[in-house]
């Protein structure tokens, strides 16, 4: 992860004293685990050309986290890509920059706009390139990307969505720096630290004077304070954010899906919990945005309720329980059998289902067992219901049908529910064209690829099915959740 700051013309060898760095020394830090260097690559009197690295500890990076004991947290790119936690790494680095508090000498250039070319990276965004030349061209930047080519021997993205971003224009040092620190981890999308209240000051403070005229001001803003109620909260302070959602969603922006769904269900709940701030419209007026999430639960949760026969009900891939614990309430539950193959989240699981207890409504305790797709298991035959709310899609295509005739045919349930994204709306999300909502999906499908696997699925006659949409609808696009209602034929129970 690096950044490279290059100034030119009439006295660019300023920049290093508002630096506040000695071209002639290399800086060299070590602060708990990360290593931050600092060298110039050229430096006269009118050219300045300076390269920013930080180098962290991958072991630091997981350490103390809640998963660091799974092997499978050392697999991530946060080693490499320029991110929040880039930007964190290098702020003691910049902080007289930043400032704009070199020493008294040079005061006067910290107004001073230089030629200059700001290049970082690698940049990991679900962004579009449209978008992120969006983001900066306003701020009088000219934008280049470069991304490599992929070289996968199966058939999965025919190119990388990691992108080096150049940016050339002219501009204070001062605020190059502080656009840089708001709008990188808007690119990234990931902040490595608690959102709180004082990310409302950072926005004010790195966004003056340029985020108000900014034409992206909401995304930047939705994308960095991310909680709903962190949102309201800037906008009592601010002014309210563009809510012209017509003209917007003309240019793909609307301000309730400009934003990328990352938290895409039951597999992900613990995650939307910590880092959740869009919400999708139910169709109705209200001041209290709804989730999509949220939208699926009752979705699921009213399509049970209706069933004449809902004793028994097989939740898999349930997570840490939310949805079990919806179920819970639905008078003619009997039984409920929570299943999740990870350990962490069955625990989660058992905290919550304890805390049903002696609720007033709770007609059935969810029973948190331990159980996966990928083998037979007997308890799942012969249930009323059994749920795969935002599964099949972290299964390999492969692998469903084999899956399908399990539950079809072995496990028999008289109604499956199955939820998973709408690959079509993802455009909406303005996300680029490649990427998943989630990093753990193997696929992503449309209306029309989903209406043919259940077709495939269902070829046999022993089941037939519906497709329902779930969340806001966009013209052209559908909603961004999918639902199918497989219900077993009567002749087939004879």
């Amino acid at each position: 992860m690096h950044l490279i700051l290059k100034a030119s013309g009439a006295n660019a060898g300023v920049v290093s004293h508002l630096l506040a760095k000695n071209p002639l020394n290399i800086y060299d830090r070590v602060d708990k685990g990360v290593r931050v260097r600092m060298v110039y690559t050229t430096a006269t009197e009118n050219e300045t050309e300076v390269l920013i690295h930080a180098e962290p500890d991958p072991v630091d990076l997981v350490r103390g986290t809640p998963d660091g004991y799974d092997i499978t947290q050392y697999i991530n790119d946060r080693e490499f890509v320029t991110s929040s936690l880039f930007c964190s790494y290098i702020r003691g680095a910049l902080g007289t920059a930043l400032n704009g508090k070199p020493k008294e000498d040079y005061v006067q250039w910290v107004g001073h706009s230089f030629e200059l070319e700001l290049t970082f990276g690698p940049v990991a965004s679900d962004l579009p390139d449209r978008v992120v030349e969006e983001l900066f061209s306003p701020l009088g930047y000219a934008v280049s990307m470069e991304r490599g080519e992929l070289s996968y021997s199966f058939d999965l993205k025919n190119k990388s969505t990691v992108r080096h971003i150049t940016l050339r224009g002219r501009n204070t040092v001062q605020h190059a720096l502080r656009q840089l620190f708001l709008l990188i981890p808007v690119l990234d999308n990931y902040k490595h630290y608690f959102i709180s209240e004082d990310e409302i000051d950072k926005v004010k403070r790195y966004g003056e004077g340029w985020l108000d005229a900014h034409p992206l001001k909401e995304l930047i803003v939705k994308r960095t304070l991310r909680f709903a109620e962190l949102i309201r909260q800037y906008e009592r302070q601010e002014g309210a954010l563009s809510a012209s959602l017509g003209q917007e969603r003309e240019t793909g922006h609307t301000s309730d899906t400009v934003i990328q769904e990352n938290n895409v269900g039951h597999q992900e709940d613990r995650e939307q919990d910590q880092r959740e701030s869009e919400s999708v419209s139910d169709g109705v007026q209200s001041e209290t945005p709804v989730r999509l999430n949220e939208l699926r639960y009752r979705a699921i949760t009213d399509v049970v309720s209706a069933l004449p026969v809902k004793r028994s009900i097989v939740d898999m891939g349930a997570g840490e329980g939310k949805l079990s614990a919806r179920l819970a309430y639905v008078p003619g539950v009997e039984s409920i059998l929570a299943v999740e193959p990870s350990g962490q989240s069955r625990l989660r699981a058992m905290e919550r289902f304890a805390k049903l207890e002696g609720r007033s409504g709770v007609v059935a305790m969810p029973e948190p067992i331990i159980g996966s797709l990928f083998y037979f298991d007997e308890q799942m035959q012969n249930q009323d219901v059994m749920i795969l709310c935002e599964v099949i899609e972290h299964i390999e295509e492969y692998r469903l049908n084999r899956i399908m005739d399990t539950i079809m045919n072995e496990y028999q349930p008289e109604v499956l529910l199955v939820t998973t994204p709408n690959k079509e709306y993802n455009e909406v999300y303005a996300m680029e064209q490649e990427s998943f909502r989630h990093h753990d999906h193997r696929f992503e499908w449309t209306r029309a690829e989903l209406a043919i696997r259940c077709e495939e699925w269902t070829q046999q006659g022993s089941y037939g099915y519906e497709i329902k949409g779930i969340g806001e609808n966009a013209e052209g696009y559908g909603q961004p959740t999918q639902l199918v209602i497989f219900e077993r034929r009567k002749e087939s129970q004879s």
